[in-house]
């Protein structure tokens, strides 16, 4: 009988252990469980895109290295390693398990600004026997994995080199694409435990240390000189929806031959529903948008979004308990504007963690905050509702339920199939969007006030000639990137105390960058700086150019009415 000699370490319960290259499999396969089980989970149930299970597939890379340099510790090393990287992944788990969602930095920020009471709560209430059992099976599995583990019995310059090549795909490329640890490495890197912890919380600190600077800027300016509320004294509610990426142009209630909208259609032939036929965003970006729209900001003054007291900032002067409902990605590098508009308000709802948004998370979580904002005892409420809208990708802003258009019925004979299905799936998205909205003005029904709903843009899906370009590109502007919808919703007895005809105003041109000056007529705010002329609905309201464009880069603006139609 010949004995097999074995490595220093490796298990002497298995006569003839696995090649080196099997090895190293079992070896990279046990250290990838713990980041890419999740992921996984997340792309498999549709949750989310390939993004995660990608990146966590590169971070994993990083692992195996110290087993290879030292192949007769290869148990211990993985023990300790793989230990850490237990413990790491439960919270992700976790989360999913409870969420359905992915673990990001955005859980931290919610997490800090919950206190201790109402999390253990929280997590009581949804901690159940099906996810013990799950994360103990896991566990069991991570062990018996763990078992299978054996030296890579490699020739030492295979084992160097392939130590090399894991360090780069890991750690080495995003380090030198990205220039060292910027936002974008600690992105790549976040998807995969314990970086996921470590990196979350990195860009947490970095977004919330940018808030806070804001938010102290904004505290310390002056209120706005001799300030009036001219609505008078009577309790009221008043609502701001904000819509994402939703093109009017794809909407049946302004004449799209699909029925996107049967729901507000409804509404406005019950009444009480004004749509404004001819209004567009400033920019093609959410961001930029708002800040010009929700500010006195402009495109000849943008540092105004600064300088200058927000919409939030004017209804708490004018003694409304502001609520701030947002379904918004929360912290984030391009969400920080939006972020400290939001820490503004008196109280703040953050429900999409997701670390990227290309995953679930579906508008109806709005209603929930929203009735219990409308049934706050607060005389008078401002709240704001900031929804995912129809933001690409448009499979995941719908339920499967609102899966109705699938083929190219009442589309031009222009489209490719491929492209039938995206247009598909946006048509989908709106259809979706018209019930959310719709839920929320039904929801609002019974309330003393208005609602005010847009989107912060429109979006091009293949809908300009030559029906090639899906999307938005600022230097590259299309009408249907600007054009959004403008409804607003009055209550009867708002109406009755407020009468005002807006039908004779609705097909008036109008540019969101001018929307605190709207917002303000329709509130009876009066104040040094209030333009009557740049209220849409104001019998003084004065058509301008309405200009899109970077204002940054003064050769990129353009006028929107010069656009080809």
């Amino acid at each position: 009988m010949i004995n097999t000699p074995c490595i220093p370490g490796e298990p002497q319960a298995f006569a003839h252990p696995p090649s080196g290259w099997v090895s190293f499999g079992r070896l990279f396969f046990f250290f990838w469980f713990f980041s890419g089980l999740a992921p996984s989970l997340l792309w498999l149930s549709g949750v989310a895109g390939i993004a995660g299970f990608r990146d966590a597939l590169y971070t994993s890379c990083l692992w195996p290295i110290p087993a290879l340099l030292f192949p007769g510790r290869t148990r211990p090393i993985a023990a300790v390693m793989g230990l850490v990287l237990w413990a790491a992944s439960l919270v992700n788990l976790v989360y999913f398990g409870i969420y359905g969602q992915e673990f990001s930095q955005s859980v931290i920020f919610i997490m800090l600004e919950t206190d201790i009471p109402e999390a253990r709560e929280y997590f009581i209430q949804y901690f159940n026997g099906y996810l013990a059992l799950g994360l103990l099976l896991y566990s069991v599995a991570a062990f018996w994995l763990w078992r299978r583990l054996f030296p890579v019995r490699l020739p030492r310059v295979f084992r160097w080199g392939l130590c090399g090549f894991l360090f780069y795909a890991s750690l080495g490329y995003p380090l030198w694409q990205y220039g060292g640890w910027s936002n974008k490495t600690l992105t790549r890197l976040s998807s995969a435990v314990p970086w996921q912890l470590a990196a979350g919380y990195v860009q947490y600190t970095r977004q919330i240390e940018n808030v806070r600077k804001l938010l102290d800027a904004n505290q310390a300016l002056p209120p706005m000189a001799h300030f009036e509320d001219t609505s008078g004294e009577t309790p009221r509610t008043l609502v701001m929806v904000i819509g994402e990426s939703t093109s009017r142009l794809h909407m049946g209630l302004y004449g799209y031959p699909r029925p996107t909208t049967p729901r507000l259609e409804d509404l406005r032939e019950a009444g009480g529903l004004t749509v404004f036929a001819d209004v567009v965003a400033s920019r093609p970006y959410t961001t930029e948008t708002l800040e010009m729209a929700l500010s006195f900001a402009d495109p000849e003054h943008p540092e105004r979004f600064l300088t200058q007291p927000s919409l939030v900032n004017l209804m708490r002067q004018a003694g409304y308990k502001t609520f701030w409902i947002t379904n918004q990605q929360t912290m984030t590098k391009r969400n920080t504007p939006l972020t400290f508009l939001s820490q503004q308000a008196d109280e703040a709802h953050y429900l999409n963690n997701n670390r990227t948004t290309n995953a679930v998370s579906h508008d109806e979580v709005v209603f929930a905050p929203f009735e219990k904002a409308l049934r706050d005892a607060a005389p008078k409420k401002f709240i704001v509702v900031h929804l995912m809208g129809t933001h690409m990708s448009y499979k995941y802003r719908y339920p499967n339920s609102f899966r109705k258009f699938r083929d190219g019925g009442n589309l031009a004979p222009v489209f490719s199939s491929s492209q039938i299905d995206v247009i598909n799936t946006y048509d989908n998205a709106v259809l979706y969007n018209d019930f959310v909205v719709a839920g929320l003005i039904q929801r609002f029904a019974n309330q003393h006030g208005f609602l005010l709903y847009f989107s912060d843009h429109g979006e091009d899906v293949y809908d300009t000639p030559p029906h090639q370009f899906l999307g938005r590109k600022e230097y590259a502007p299309t009408r249907v990137m600007f054009a959004i919808p403008f409804l607003l919703w009055t209550s009867s007895s708002w109406q009755a105390e407020h009468p005002r005809d807006f039908s004779a105003v609705a097909a008036r041109p109008y540019s969101t960058e001018r929307l605190i000056h709207l917002w303000s007529d329709l509130a009876g705010l009066r104040y040094d700086g209030f333009r009557p002329e740049d209220s849409l609905v104001n019998p003084a309201f004065q058509p301008r150019p309405r200009r899109i464009g970077n204002p940054a880069d003064k050769a990129s603006m353009a006028d929107f009415d010069q656009l080809p139609q």
